[in-house]
């Protein structure tokens, strides 16, 4: 699935921390399965030939993360960014979240990243190791003697299923191809709730979030959640990460996370990978995307620094109230 190798990418890690140009590289690292991929740091060429992984399982942004670890990093921290990963990087940068000077940012193409649940629902569980073979994924379980083959195609992650773009749209050095901006059917499924009934619409998100847990994993796996103290963290809030003491903090949550985020989101799909309860929080915020593209025009957050959300760049011809209820109805 990947064509970018692992090796070719220690190789280039070595090569940039062996010349001075970065002191860290941003990876991953394996965790206790093979499907149990981690970000992780690393300081020199024994760690990276021993620990860094390069799989159908690095999906996490490090776009987020760099605001963080660059902080822990004296000189240059490498970076390797997937297209996806890369609109996250410039929408940071233009909110000045990390510094841009501390960073190295080497792009990579990405063909899709598994979701091991597809994987489990088409193999079972007890799986043992997970191994590529051109456009197979090789499963190997407790529960079989022959290892399960089944197409990478068919359970890739819903982003990349319904991927945006193949292009880098930030880097210093590109290995590989770039790709194309490309046309997806990501809003396919918002269009198909919108054509529902209010009161359908409410059962469905009633239903999905009710399964919340408020782990904060959206919030804490989210690119554009970097503020240095939550709401949901102050004590004085009366809604301090805690379990929802009724329906309406159990909506209100992902209500105020959406409207957050809305014009900032570059619909990454983080918040749906980390959820444990596989609650389809994405939907929410691609709902605003397809809201703003259709009142405002087109725009797609991160593809340019230092653009401007159409939320947040007032005009006197701007959008009134009354004329959304006009223009969508029921469905605004």
């Amino acid at each position: 699935m990947q064509k970018i190798t692992r090796e070719q990418l220690i190789d280039k890690a070595v090569s940039l921390l062996s010349d001075g140009t970065v002191e860290c590289v941003l990876g991953w690292e394996k965790g206790q399965f093979d499907y149990d991929i981690t970000p992780a740091v690393f300081n020199d060429e024994n760690e990276l030939r021993e620990n860094f992984v390069w799989n159908d399982f690095c999906g996490a942004n490090f776009s987020k993360y760099l605001v963080s670890k660059t902080r822990k990093c004296n000189g240059k921290m490498l970076v390797f960014l997937k297209p996806c990963d890369t609109y996250s990087f410039n929408q940071l940068l233009t909110e000045h979240r990390f510094d841009r000077e501390k960073v190295y940012a080497v792009g990579i193409p990405c063909e899709g990243m598994a979701d091991i649940d597809k994987i489990k629902a088409a193999c079972g569980d007890g799986i043992i190791s997970i191994d590529a073979s051109g456009d197979k994924l090789n499963v190997h379980t407790l529960y079989s003697d022959e290892p399960i083959s089944v197409s990478a195609e068919s359970v890739f992650a819903e982003r990349c299923m319904n991927c945006k773009s193949k292009k880098h749209v930030a880097y210093d050095e590109l290995l590989g191809e770039d790709g194309d901006v490309i046309e997806s059917h990501r809003f396919d499924e918002v269009a198909e709730i919108e054509a529902m009934t209010p009161d359908e619409r409410f059962a469905f998100w009633q239903n999905e979030l009710s399964r919340c847990i408020r782990c904060n994993a959206c919030r804490d796996a989210c690119p554009a959640c970097t503020c240095e103290k939550c709401v949901f963290d102050n004590p004085n809030s009366g809604v301090e990460n805690k379990a929802a003491a009724n329906s309406f903090e159990e909506k209100m949550f992902h209500i105020i996370r959406a409207f957050h985020v809305a014009g900032r989101c570059t619909d990454c799909g983080e918040c749906s990978r980390v959820c444990p309860q596989h609650i389809p929080l994405h939907l929410l915020n691609r709902k605003f995307i397809k809201d703003i593209n259709s009142f405002y025009g087109d725009y797609q957050a991160g593809a340019e620094v230092g653009t401007r959300a159409p939320l947040v760049d007032y005009t006197t011809d701007d959008l009134e109230p009354g004329e959304v209820f006009e223009r969508g109805g029921d469905n605004a």
